[in-house]
Parts: C-alpha cells; sequence; structure tokens
C-alpha cells in the first residue's frame, strides 16, 4: 500500500541488529555483552538532582525555554575550556550520534567516497549507508608503512574511478568495535593523507577520556585542527540519557552544520545543556568519571581474565587500553551470526563482526561489552558463551 510513498533513500537504511536485540529480549534477563549501555552505576543521581536543582535556581525559566543552535554559550565555554580550543570552534549537538549524521549531511552527496576503519562503529555505516555514500573500509596494519599503503592504494583506486573521497570517519581511542586506539604516529600519517588528497577527517571520540592503562595520545584535531573535526559525547562519561554532544572543528565547516542544524532539532535540549555546563565546570563531572574509570577497569581486568581461562582453544581477543568493548576472533569457518541464535536462546547476546565491517567481512568475530552488567553477570555470561562455543566446536 505504501511502497510508492517513500523515498529513494529509505531503500538505504538498515536495521541495527543491536538494536532488533533490544526489541527482542529483555537485557536484564539474559547475559548481554551486546550492547554498548554504561553501567547505571556511574550515574551520579544525587548528585544530577543537586545540580538540576541549581540550574533551576539560576536561570529560572530561561532553562527550559528555545535555545541558540549552537548551543548555550556556557556550555560551549566549559567545552572549549576543557579541550582548549576556541569558542567559536565549538557546536553543541543532540548526541554525538547526530553529530556523525550531521556532518555526512553537509559533506557527502550519493555516491561520493567515506574511507573508514573496517570494522568500524556500526552506527556510523548507518548514517553513512542512509546518504547513499560508497563506503571503503581499511582493516588495520601492524607495520606503519603497510598501513599507509594500504589507504594510498585505495585512494587511487577511488581517484581513478573518478570519484570524490568527502572524508575519513575513525575512532582513534578504544575504537567500538574492536578496543583498539591508534598511535600518534598513525594519527600523524592519516592527517598527512588528508591533507594531501584534500580530505577532511571525522574524528569520533566517546570514548577518549576512559582510559585505564597506557599514555594518552594526542587527539588528530591537535595535529591538524583545520582537517579534522572532532566529535564528542557526553553519553558515556556523564549519562547517555542526557542526549548531548558536540563537534569542534574550523568555524566554516561549523556554520554549515549550524545550519543544517537549525532544520534537524533547532537547538539542542537546552535544560539537559546548563545542567551538563553546571556538572562540568563544578568539578563534578571529573569526580564521577574517576570513579567510572575504576568500575571499568574492574571489568575489563575481569573479562579479560576470564576469556583466558575458559575460551576454547583458537580464539583470540584484543586488550584495549580503555572504552567499553572488546573483539573477539573466532577460528576460520565460524559464523558468528548464523551462531546468534544458538546463543541467545541459551540466554547470552553478542553482536556479531560482520555488521562492523563494511564489506560484510569478519564472519567470524563478534564484538563484547564489559561496562553494562556486574562482575558476576559477566563471570556467569562469559561461562556460558564458552560453554555454547566449545559444544559448536565439538
Amino acid at each position: 500500500m505504501y511502497d510508492n510513498k517513500f523515498s529513494e533513500d529509505v531503500g538505504s537504511f538498515f536495521r541495527s541488529p543491536v538494536r532488533e536485540i533490544f526489541k527482542r529480549v529483555d537485557l536484564n534477563a539474559i547475559y548481554s555483552f551486546a550492547g554498548g549501555y554504561p553501567s547505571a552505576d556511574t550515574f551520579p543521581l544525587e548528585e544530577i538532582r543537586q545540580t538540576m536543582s541549581d540550574v533551576i535556581g539560576k536561570y529560572g525559566g530561561q532553562a527550559f525555554q528555545y535555545g541558540a543552535t549552537q548551543g548555550v554559550m556556557q556550555l560551549r565555554q566549559a567545552v572549549a575550556e576543557r579541550y582548549s580550543v576556541p569558542v567559536e570552534r565549538v557546536q553543541i549537538t543532540s548526541s554525538s550520534q547526530q553529530g556523525i549524521d550531521v556532518c555526512t549531511r553537509v559533506l557527502v552527496d550519493p555516491g561520493d567516497v567515506i574511507l573508514t576503519s573496517s570494522p568500524s562503529y556500526l552506527g556510523a555505516l548507518q548514517s553513512f549507508r542512509s546518504y547513499r555514500a560508497d563506503i571503503r573500509g581499511i582493516a588495520h596494519r601492524e607495520r606503519i608503512e603497510d598501513y599507509r599503503r594500504a589507504y594510498e592504494e585505495t585512494i587511487a583506486s577511488v581517484k581513478a574511478e573518478g570519484r570524490k573521497i568527502k572524508f575519513l570517519y575513525m575512532i582513534p581511542d578504544f575504537q567500538n568495535p574492536s578496543g583498539e586506539s591508534l598511535t600518534f604516529e598513525e594519527r600523524k600519517m592519516l592527517t598527512e593523507l588528508a591533507r594531501t588528497h584534500g580530505f577532511l577527517i571525522v574524528e569520533d571520540s566517546p570514548y577518549r577520556e576512559l582510559r585505564y592503562e597506557g599514555e594518552d595520545v594526542p587527539t588528530m584535531y591537535s595535529i591538524d585542527p583545520d582537517v579534522v573535526i572532532h566529535l564528542g559525547s557526553f553519553s558515556k562519561i556523564f549519562a547517555p540519557g542526557f542526549r548531548l554532544g558536540w563537534a569542534i572543528a574550523h568555524p566554516d565547516i561549523l556554520d554549515k552544520i549550524y545550519v543544517c542544524k537549525q532544520s534537524l532539532d533547532l537547538c539542542p535540549p537546552v535544560f539537559d545543556q546548563y545542567v551538563a555546563a553546571e556538572f562540568l565546570k563544578s568539578g563534578r563531572l571529573d569526580a564521577n568519571l574517576k570513579k567510572s574509570i575504576e568500575l571499568y577497569k574492574g571489568k575489563r581486568d575481569l573479562l579479560l581474565s576470564l576469556l583466558e581461562q575458559y575460551m576454547p582453544e583458537g580464539v583470540r581477543w584484543t586488550h584495549p587500553e580503555g572504552g567499553l568493548f572488546l573483539f573477539l576472533t573466532m577460528p576460520e569457518g565460524f559464523d558468528a551470526v548464523r551462531f546468534y541464535d544458538t546463543a541467545l536462546d541459551a540466554g547470552v547476546a553478542y553482536v556479531a563482526g560482520e555488521f562492523f565491517h563494511p564489506d560484510g567481512s569478519g564472519k567470524n568475530t563478534m564484538r563484547m561489552n564489559f561496562s553494562f552488567m556486574t562482575h558476576q553477570r559477566i563471570t556467569e555470561g562469559v561461562k556460558l558463551l564458552a560453554e555454547i562455543l566449545r559444544k559448536q566446536q565439538n
């Protein structure tokens, strides 16, 4: 009845397998390594309640009025000070997912090429496909010479086809889904390629402040601020329900994002912005972040030790220095999508790695989240997953 009513873009939409899991089961009733949910234990409820009261007392009805499309100045200034950038380079977004989507909307025409890692964040791939972009995934190489060569070969191939590369999308810190990070040399190499070949970089950094070991690595934005659009989020370091993020970029880019956002949401949630600004400026965010890092490090360490103890022979996994995820690689021939119903029927959920690969490869991989469940449920869930994997191999 409605087939001839929808736009051509609808045919490019695809359903998130993660969201489909949430529709199918109660996450609290299974062992869920599937989502990217922060732990509710990191939500500082009393501090949030006090901050909300402070905001109402300080701003009154202004906190519930429409606001500027760029974001309320108090939050823009707080973000600018935290990340040492000029305030005119800060745009507040309604979540970092909106930041990804609006960058694609203002930069990409159907058929334009977007470079990304392989695997890459599923939500970004969904956005890119909805705008009918041509996504080219490049797998990481251990040697930087090989990594550069892979990019150069892809860039040369795109140019030979007469296509335009609009931007490279990258999560350089504790990547979703793999949990891995780029070295400084790799970040510098990629920004040099962007500068040389005339494309931008969208640096998505929602997990950057969740580091559990190792030394901080400079952002790609700090290496070349006129080539990189840096996206951040309060979802993983504060609370996802506020739906707030930010974009840091050259003012000429932010101007186009500003005009685009006028037709999307007029302005980010105003009350939420005032709360986030007060929470950040009061020092409450950093105090709570310290507790969150301690909690997540313990969960990561537990998961790594359990995998070492219980996983069948031939299973490999990443060792993230931060973030919320790690990536499992099963023996060749394993199909994580086909195995999914078996796992879910047994009471354990993950996300098949195939969905994170732009070309549909990675069939023998899966993403596991360690932030959501308690220590006890992580332990029971790993034992169960290992048991059914072992049965599958026998």
